[in-house]
């Protein structure tokens, strides 16, 4: 039969064809590609491979570590990464065991990447999952390991075989799709509510944040929380960044609707305030510090960004402006976290929608019983 010649294209099929019979040469057989479900049971080692090394993509992998903890609950969990972050995200999982942390160049430490993968490689795992749809380093890394089952995406961008392939789903949240990905391959149900990114802060954790936080505050000249405390991180990336004139204009409408409330500003990495030192401070270059004083907030405010997302898995109520990223893809999800669309949005109409939000009417009922 004649391929259909719209679609085909005779170059790029060649190529794919070539890279999968290079990757075989290279990485040898795991195992004869099935349609069988992943096993519920016999499961107990697991090797995760994800090489992102900001911090959403490092928080947002942890939806996946509960999902595996809750369908594998007596496996041990290692991951493969080159988040500089990772002990701070992933130590508080239970289940988790081993961290492999890759230096974020590779080629500029080659003693420490082939120490790591050498580690990695003597240990037999039962499971080796490659979380990310799009980086074909993950989907090499993994092919390196010791592992009966693979499990990762189908897509153009990835070559070699592997024994579970899943198609990308057509719900594109960076957070849900690497759970997507283990529930499809199980055979589960892939629209049951998805774990939310979690950063496993304990009671003594969020004490000291809840302390801390009341402490900036006072030093800052506010004596008490009045009806609830809004946290807002004024900092962001590239053009995702909201400049300060934005942000005033912005506050100066949230005051009008809610004036007993108390503003901290989250301090970035530098120190410096994107506020003008307008409003009490809170800085810490701790990842779990900062997440313990997020978690203290009331409301958190903020454009797209990974204190956004640290603030999500913190389980603050949390409003994300999105001015230029993908809301489906990057936008948080689960109760009381919001991606508010504000692309040629005026400040002060950003604001109102935000007041307008239940948790603030929540914090307010809160405080006056």
């Amino acid at each position: 039969m004649l391929k259909n010649t719209r679609y085909y294209d005779p170059i790029n099929d060649l190529r794919r064809r070539a890279a999968r019979r290079l990757m075989r040469l290279v990485f040898g057989s795991h195992g004869q590609p099935t349609a069988e479900p992943l096993p519920a049971k016999g499961i107990y080692r697991i090797l995760v491979c994800h090489v992102s090394h900001s911090l959403g993509n490092t928080l947002l992998l942890t939806p996946l570590l509960s999902e595996l903890e809750k369908v594998y609950p007596a496996a041990e969990i290692d991951i493969l990464t080159r988040s500089p972050v990772a002990g701070g995200v992933y130590g508080h999982f239970f289940n988790v065991q081993r961290l492999f942390r890759l230096p974020a160049h590779g080629v500029g430490h080659p003693f420490q990447f082939f120490g790591t993968l050498r580690r990695m490689r003597k240990i037999r795992y039962d499971l080796a999952i490659d979380a990310d749809p799009l980086s074909q380093t993950g989907r090499l890394l993994m092919l390196l390991s010791n592992a009966t089952y693979t499990l990762g995406f189908s897509s153009p961008k990835k070559h070699g075989e592997i024994t579970h392939a899943v198609p990308l789903p057509p719900d594109e949240s960076k957070g849900r799709r690497p759970v997507y990905l283990l529930r499809s391959a199980m055979g589960r149900d892939t629209t049951a509510d998805y774990p939310v990114p979690d950063i496993r802060l304990d009671a003594v954790e969020r004490e000291h944040g809840r302390a801390a936080l009341i402490r900036s505050l006072a030093a800052g000249g506010s004596a008490s929380p009045g009806h609830g405390v809004i946290g807002i991180f004024a900092n962001a990336t590239g053009n995702k960044l909201l400049g300060e004139d934005w942000w005033m204009r912005f506050i100066r409408g949230l005051e009008a609707h809610h004036p007993a409330h108390r503003i901290v500003e989250i301090l970035p990495a530098s120190g410096a305030s994107m506020l003008g030192s307008r409003y009490p401070a809170y800085y810490s270059s701790d990842l779990r510090k900062l997440a313990s004083v997020l978690s203290g907030l009331d409301v958190y405010i903020s454009a797209d960004c990974g204190i956004m997302h640290l603030a999500c898995a913190s389980e603050v109520p949390t409003m994300g402006i999105f001015t230029v990223t993908n809301v489906g893809e990057w936008g948080p999800y689960g109760p009381s976290r919001h991606a508010v669309a504000a692309q040629g949005v005026a400040p002060e109409e950003v604001a109102r929608t935000i007041a307008a939000m239940p948790e603030f009417n929540h914090v307010q009922q809160a405080t006056d019983r």
